[in-house]
């Protein structure tokens, strides 16, 4: 298939004025909308097979690229999960008429958490979440909390220490304000409602977000309906033709509910 070139979605004020590169596909019912990873982008495996099943079933589908990821604008290093998460509330505000329903990977599942919390009450509530080894308070527990003083102190002193990356042949900037601005997003301090039905993707030999975690997250979401699949022998990525078609069915679950 044609690689199709993105659109592009203009978002901050006066200096801070950027673009946002985004794919969209036009459809019925509530549009589905992928949040991606920590350093991933729109054209990632299983935001490709999202935009696959969204085609096949005719459904309205919405990817973008964060600042200073895949396509869009930025270098990585100058954003935080505050720019990510006003980022996906000015996509889905832009671009979706109806309650969409939110697909998250990893850093994307916690941003689709706290975008759900923003639009609590609004017209864009979401209709449901899928959420794909959900990386919730990552920048705090899963680096801060276990780096070792070395670290700490280098990201302290000189704002940024450079972590080998198993996905990509380039070192991730961790930054002293991306660790900072995460704290101001925390969410396992209490209860987390998200206002909808939610289904869980776990692999249990993730070594990036434990599957734990998952159960940490069910049990913090109590008001919501939670369905928790895991996987036993399902890593981080969770990309294999039997993954990808368990979170196509996942989605396909959301999508048919009342």
């Amino acid at each position: 298939m044609e690689r199709q070139p993105p659109q592009w979605l203009e978002v901050g004020e006066g200096p801070a004025r950027r673009h946002l590169a985004y794919l969209k596909q036009d459809g019925g019912g509530a549009p589905v909308v992928w949040l991606g990873g920590f350093r991933s982008d729109m054209r990632a495996t299983k935001a490709e097979a999202l935009a696959e099943w969204a085609r096949a079933n005719g459904r309205t589908c919405l990817r973008f690229d964060y600042g200073g990821h895949g396509e869009s604008e930025g270098d990585f290093a100058a954003f935080t999960l505050s720019d990510w998460l006003s980022d996906a509330l000015a996509a889905i505000q832009e671009q979706c008429t109806e309650r969409p329903i939110l697909v998250g990977s990893s850093m994307g599942g916690w941003i689709a958490l706290l975008a759900a919390r923003r639009l609590l009450g609004t017209a864009l509530q979401p209709a449901g979440l899928v959420l794909i080894a959900p990386a919730v308070d990552f920048s705090e527990e899963l680096m801060w909390a276990q780096m070792p003083d070395a670290i700490r102190r280098t990201i302290l002193d000189e704002g940024v220490w450079n972590r080998p990356s198993e996905y990509s042949p380039d070192p991730t900037p961790i930054t002293r304000a991306l660790i900072e601005d995460g704290r101001k997003h925390l969410m396992f301090g209490g209860e987390i409602r998200a206002g909808c039905p939610i289904h869980i993707l776990q692999g249990m030999r993730d070594p990036d977000v434990p599957w734990r975690q998952a159960l940490k997250l069910v049990e913090h979401l109590s008001g919501d309906p939670v369905v928790l699949t895991l996987i036993k022998d399902g890593d981080h990525r969770l990309s294999t033709p039997e993954d990808i078609a368990r979170l196509q069915a996942a989605v396909a679950g959301m999508a048919s509910a009342p």
